[in-house]
């Protein structure tokens, strides 16, 4: 089969020539109610987006595409557990984690009781740990967490973590070591006491090479202080491979499940977070999947136009494939939200960065951007000038919390101040006309900036538990509808594994002196390492 286009492709395409050139502008100019109309509430967050380059004709065409590729039925197939992962033959679960009890389907209830029995464990052992009745191999209480993960499994938690930091008490802390990169691991045990550690060991198949490498000098790291009967009093894993993780020592009611129907960038909803409801307390982690349960009852009824997840999917196609918009930028102005592009990046990047469709058609359209930002207001003193004035325009998310975690009412009246100015900077712009200044006609155009640049806006009135899961579900969700667009598949990630089997045969080439078929230049890197590792063993 070859792949084709949906039905409406090319009436958005010619729309779109319109709309480049319209200003927005003119189009509050010409109604006054656009904010109103073009904005929405969800899940404890609101959308505005009406600046954009969007109209009533767009909302109809995108009705017309989402009918065309079946939409609806694709999003209940989902949530009903259908393998929708169809190059894995897999389900993709990730909502069901969230679920409130009675609202499960029946074909569903193995799949849940796993997920109420892997909760329960969680309660467990972050009760027991914040109580101090879990004690390490001393009599000690436990005070400092490490997680050992890689991915999703440390994207995620690490990410929330930073964003939950007003709920901390200070009872715990914990540290997220995922690069195998050693000066990493050496910092963070370098200010651990081992006897008030708990290591949570986080792999699906408990051979993830980073995740193995950290776990074995972490245990090495613990056997200084603590018997090796003990060691599993000092250690949890969360890992589908249960036979591995008992052959490293870990005791089996400390053992917590992964499912091969959650993938890695959506585990931050199952045993993964174990440690998020250590340190901030099970309740917590509780309003966490409660508010992207929220999202997710809003995204499965509500219908278009006033459909959250569906409309930041309608506008990024809209500006990706129809106007060559190359990237995506997620601006926090939030200083607990530092992390969460990163995280979204994953979630965007990993999902749909795939040229062959659901089909095994090579995709003649362009699929996921590029993700990236970073908070404000440091953005706005490093890259907001490409927003601004470069060549070409990047589509954005602001994202705002309206009340503070903070009583400096000052410093958030100047936060807020900025992140409403850069959109209104974005959407006028400045022209010749507007300069006040005597100056040469190049210092006044270095000046001018086009504006006419497109961004959505999400609110909420605090950063919760609970407004933070929706906004996590939002992007989920998103993401799955583009997917749906571009006719790809968002749950495989086959891209990441050539990378890791090459390097498990160069690692042998540095180990055991095999000699790999290798690119002349990855030889000549290869030999240059060989033998400055030679040099330094002298």
């Amino acid at each position: 089969m070859t792949y084709a286009l949906p039905t409406g492709w090319q009436a958005l395409t010619n729309h779109a020539q319109e709309m480049r050139q319209s200003s927005m502008m003119s189009m509050f100019e010409a109604d006054p109610a656009r904010a109103t109309r073009y904005s929405m509430t969800a899940a404890g967050l609101t959308l505005d987006y009406s600046k954009n380059l969007i109209n009533a004709k767009t909302l109809t065409l995108f009705q017309h595409l989402f009918d065309a590729i079946k939409l609806q039925p694709s999003i209940d197939a989902m949530i009903a557990g259908e393998p929708i992962n169809r190059t894995e033959n897999r389900a993709a679960l990730h909502t069901l984690l969230r679920t409130s009890p009675g609202q499960v389907s029946p074909q569903l209830t193995d799949q849940y009781g796993a997920v109420q029995a892997s909760l329960a464990s969680v309660k467990r052992i972050s009760d027991a740990v914040r109580s101090g009745q879990w004690l390490g191999a001393t009599g000690k209480t436990i005070t400092n967490i490490l997680h050992l993960g890689i991915g999703g499994s440390y994207l995620g938690p690490r990410m929330v973590d930073e964003a939950l930091s007003p709920y901390d008490d200070g009872q715990i802390r914990c540290d997220y070591v995922a690069n195998v990169d050693g000066l990493h691991i050496d910092q963070v045990l370098a200010r651990l006491d081992p006897t008030r550690t708990l290591v949570i060991i986080v792999s699906k198949s408990f051979s993830t090479v980073e995740t193995r490498v950290n776990a074995e000098s972490t245990q090495r790291w613990l056997r200084q202080a603590i018997p090796t009967a003990q060691l599993n009093l000092h250690a949890v894993a969360i890992t589908s491979n249960v036979a591995a993780a008992q052959a490293f020592g870990i005791a089996d009611e400390n053992i917590l499940p992964m499912w091969d129907w959650v993938g890695g960038r959506y585990s931050l909803w199952s045993a993964v977070s174990l440690p998020i409801a250590i340190k901030f307390g099970f309740a917590h982690f509780q309003a966490l999947l409660r508010g992207a349960e929220s999202m997710d009852t809003h995204f499965r009824s509500a219908s278009w136009p006033n459909n959250m997840p569906m409309m930041l999917a309608a506008l990024g196609v809209f500006y990706r494939n129809f106007m060559d918009v190359g990237s995506h930028a997620i601006l926090p102005y939030d200083h607990s939200l530092r992390l969460l592009p990163a995280h979204l990046q994953q979630l965007d990047m990993e999902s749909n960065g795939k040229s062959v469709s659901v089909e095994g058609d090579h995709v003649s359209i362009q699929t996921g951007p590029t993700i990236w930002g970073g908070e404000g207001t440091n953005g706005q003193h490093a890259f907001h000038q490409l927003l601004h004035q470069g060549t070409h325009f990047t589509s954005l998310d602001f994202i705002l919390p309206l009340t503070p975690h903070h009583d400096r009412q000052l410093h958030h009246d100047w936060l807020v101040a900025n992140c409403l100015s850069q959109s209104q900077a974005l959407l006028q712009g400045q022209n010749l006309e507007q300069l006040k200044f005597e100056g040469t006609e190049s210092e006044k155009m270095s000046r001018v900036m086009p504006g006419n640049r497109p961004s959505n806006t999400i609110v909420m009135d605090q950063l919760t538990p609970a407004t933070l899961g929706a906004t996590i579900a939002l992007y989920e969700h998103k993401v799955f509808c583009q997917a749906q667009i571009w006719q790809i598949n968002p749950f495989d990630q086959w891209g990441v594994e050539l990378g890791k089997k090459l390097s498990e045969t160069i690692f042998e080439a540095i180990d055991q002196g095999a000699e790999p078929t290798l690119d002349p230049s990855t030889r000549e890197l290869l030999s240059r390492y060989q033998q400055t590792r030679k040099d330094r063993s002298h």
